[in-house]
């Protein structure tokens, strides 16, 4: 790990370390002032954890099998036609070319070599024609693939031909891009200084351009502290999607050794960024949810691809472990996707664009630009770029596991994202703070409130679905209220209603946070309180109307009921239910109140992962509702048992899955939080005592404690031993 980054995580650490020594054991609310937005430190996981051990074997088939879904699509001019458009698209041609190259230079698919040929000869007679002849105009694009694959043709072409394509990229950069300052521009900045290293541009002309582009552009869109996460600007809220693409590519620039003035300042933001996004990585491998491009399968390559990177990083620098927590994150995108891959027919090999299962001449969950060979290709190239790394630089890396697995932390993102995260135990959830009030793109992305509730080892796309908004309807995990004879959800009102975030505990155990709903200026309506209890098990939801107001109420629970595909749906007193057929995973909402009462009449909303089904529930007392979201599997009590055992507590509730009795949290293999004495079997009679108060988390294996860690230096009794804990160091506990 380099200083800086070393710094980084340190600072961070140290401070929720001092936080935790003075904190009371209830703390005040903290809201953005960033105290719990980093991993605590904590090693031991809630789950047992399995290392993915992806190979770059793996990897290479994958990228065989979307080359050879395209190659039939290749006209004799060499370029891919779109299979719906029936012509050629934006960028497919070079990512092709590339992805062949990079086929065949590892020894696979040696025949699919002319189609990469040819590729490799349009797209450079295009290039040499400048941007009025590149496909739509997307010359940035084609400089960052198109100089990128030139190496990898180097022997595998005759030495003319490979001169030819040489001599066709000098044309001034300006006269190849369309000069878009977004996340264009990052590809463009990436390709000239590609061009530069393949002395086809001078290296001053590359920095200048470089620097030009950082200094105007590009440094605005990374200077927001302390993520730094870059903000493309093409929806509102931003998208959490393209901001991977932006610092990729720059990352990628550095990585082939861009020395120009800001290369430090770029540096010292994108792995800022990246870093980050390990905390907003769901635990299963998938992008955050919201803005422009949501949902799309490529994306979660993209973010493979940074986390790709800064493991070869991490590993140049010597810091194993935090090469081993990207490598685990990239793994983990990898791993996601293979539930969009298609065996069907013509289209074996190829993915959904998507993430659902519908015809994709319906294009649900596409923006304008989405089209089958462009984000195919995007998919091809970034895995094959991803592949090269892996293969050439970082094979030996071993996985760690990753704060989305662990839990312990808290994270708001800057108002122009509108969007927190909270993880306790590798169960996660994401939340809006805005909706989307304008379409962007061909495509409404970001519905107001809890949209994400995803856990490790467990299929994230099952309720809330990443919510849903249509220019008609919208849907989220959220209050709804009756107005003038109508149900309105709030997630329906995106310029009527916004969303404050605070957090109250903080533990990989548990984590308490809180979001408050409120009526914008000149709107008028009731304000509510969504507080959250969030364990491993799942979500304890308390919604309380916290206006003076006379209005009806209830709360919106979205739940997935077909996504191209039909699910198990199943409804009953007070709980509601939903898994693909085939699977064990189940996503159960159940109304904790004795006296709640469902309705599902409402009509589906289409979301990017299908349709969602607005169930409301309502309690009858009208001041609050409680809901316990239990994301499960066969391996675990089924919900009506749950919702049976269920009983709210003063500082908590207990059930068969656990108790939680205000900061603590004991589970049946977890238990955590924040104490002095710890009542583990529930007998009223403290089991393990500190020497002072601390946080904690404890592994549980029949009954019995296997593990114990604390967050500082304490001496902790348990079963007959005494421990004397250092800060973040396990310790196996005596039988």
């Amino acid at each position: 790990m380099s200083r800086n980054a070393r710094l980084f995580w340190i600072i961070f650490i140290g401070i929720a370390m001092l936080v935790g020594s003075s904190a009371p054991a209830s703390p005040p609310e903290l809201s953005a002032d960033h105290t719990y937005d980093r991993p605590t430190g904590f090693h031991l996981a809630s789950r047992p954890w399995v290392s993915l051990d992806i190979t770059p074997k793996e990897m290479l088939d994958v990228i065989e099998g979307l080359c050879r879904f395209m190659a039939p699509l290749q006209n004799q001019q060499g370029a891919i036609i779109d299979p719906y458009l029936h012509r050629e698209f934006q960028y497919s041609t070079p990512y092709f070319a590339f992805a062949v190259g990079t086929l065949v230079k590892s020894g696979r698919a040696r025949d699919l070599l002319p189609n990469g040929i040819a590729a490799m000869e349009s797209a450079t007679r295009q290039m040499a024609l400048g941007r009025q002849e590149i496909p739509d105009g997307h010359g940035e694009f084609f400089l960052a693939s198109v100089t990128e694959a030139i190496p990898i043709y180097r022997n595998l072409v005759p030495r003319t031909q490979w001169d030819t394509w040489r001599a066709r990229l000098r044309l001034p950069v300006q006269q190849i891009i369309m000069g878009l300052n977004n996340n264009w521009q990052t590809y463009a900045m990436k390709g000239e200084w590609q061009r530069a290293r393949l002395n086809l541009v001078s290296h001053g002309e590359a920095v200048q351009f470089i620097e030009r582009s950082w200094r105007e552009q590009q440094r605005g869109r990374l200077a927001v502290g302390p993520y730094h996460i870059y903000h493309d600007g093409s929806s509102d809220p931003d998208t959490l999607s393209v901001a991977l693409v932006g610092e990729n590519n720059l990352l990628a620039m550095l990585r082939a050794g861009y020395n120009g003035p800001s290369a430090s300042e770029i540096r010292h933001d994108v792995e800022t960024a990246l870093r980050t996004t390990l905390l907003l990585e769901d635990p299963t491998g998938q992008v955050p949810a919201n803005g422009r491009t949501d949902d799309h399968v490529w994306t979660d390559i993209g973010m493979l691809l940074g986390f790709e990177t800064m493991a070869w990083q991490a590993q140049q620098h010597g810091d194993l472990r935090e090469a081993g927590m990207f490598r685990r994150s990239a793994n983990l995108a990898f791993s996601s996707i293979d539930r969009w891959r298609r065996e069907d027919g013509r289209w074996a090999g190829s993915y959904y664009i998507t993430k659902n299962h519908f015809d994709p001449t319906l294009r649900v969950g596409y923006q304008t630009a989405t089209q089958y060979s462009n984000y195919t290709g995007s998919l091809m190239f970034h895995l094959s770029e991803a592949y090269l790394l892996r293969k050439e630089e970082t094979a030996s890396i071993k996985e760690q596991p990753v704060p989305a697995e662990l839990g312990g932390y808290a994270i708001e993102l800057d108002p122009r994202f509108a969007s927190a995260f909270a993880n306790a135990g590798g169960t996660q959830i994401q939340v809006n703070l805005r909706g989307e009030t304008e379409i962007s793109s061909g495509n409404w992305w970001t519905p107001l409130g809890l949209v994400r509730i995803a856990r490790a080892g467990w299929n994230t796309r099952l309720g809330p679905s990443d919510g849903a908004q249509t220019a008609m309807a919208a849907v989220s995990f959220a209050p709804e209220i009756l107005r003038d004879g109508r149900w309105t959800r709030l997630a329906e009102m995106p310029k009527g209603y916004e969303a404050t975030w605070s957090v109250q505990m903080v533990n990989p155990a548990i984590v308490r946070c809180a979001l408050e709903y409120h009526p914008i200026a000149g709107y008028h309506g009731p304000s509510f309180r969504n507080r959250f209890i969030i364990i491993p098990d799942g979500i304890l939801s308390t919604v309380e109307r916290v206006s003076p107001d006379s209005a009806v109420w209830g709360v919106t629970w979205p739940l997935l009921i077909d996504d191209g595909r039909p699910l198990q749906v199943h409804t009953a007193p007070r709980i509601a239910e939903t898994s693909f057929v085939g699977s064990a995973d189940t996503e159960s909402f159940l109304a904790v109140d004795k006296d709640s009462t469902l309705d599902a009449s409402g009509t589906p909303v289409r979301s990017s992962y299908g349709d969602l089904l607005p169930i409301r529930m309502r309690s009858a007392g009208g001041e609050a509702s409680n809901t316990f979201v239990y994301p499960h599997d066969g391996s675990q009590p089924d919900a009506k048992n749950v919702l049976n055992s269920f009983h709210l507590t003063a500082s908590g509730f207990h059930s068969i899955l656990g108790r939680v009795d205000g900061d603590v949290y004991v589970g049946r293999n977890f238990a955590g939080g924040r104490a002095k004495d710890v009542d583990l079997d529930g007998d009223g009679i403290p089991d393990l005592r500190f020497d002072h108060e601390c946080g904690f988390v404890l592994q549980i294996r029949d009954g019995t404690v296997t593990a114990i860690e604390a967050d500082q230096f304490v001496t902790a009794r348990l079963q007959g031993h005494i421990y004397h804990l250092s800060a973040y160091v396990p310790e196996t506990v005596s039988r």
